[in-house]
């Protein structure tokens, strides 16, 4: 568990700085398989109503967009404090 949050830590710190692996890495721990993955966007579901999804996608050089980036960190904040 020591290397996921080393991983948190460094997309809170720099969230234009993470490869798209990573943050799928994070997003598959926190959220399971996801709803779509077979193009360039992965699809994940959240447990809570409203908007319940987690939309990631691949830029240029396989880097994950810095606002997509923080919008993972949010979701997990949430998924953290429902806990």
């Amino acid at each position: 568990m020591g290397k996921l949050v080393e991983q948190l830590e460094s997309m809170r710190n720099a969230p234009s700085s993470v490869r798209f692996a990573d943050l799928a890495k994070v997003c598959d721990h926190y959220f399971g398989k996801p709803r779509q993955a077979g193009t360039s966007h992965r699809v994940y579901r959240t447990p809570w109503p409203g908007d319940p999804r987690v939309n990631i996608q691949r830029s240029a050089g396989g880097m994950a967009k810095g606002y997509q980036v923080r919008q993972v960190l949010a979701a997990i904040e949430k998924l953290e404090a429902s806990a």
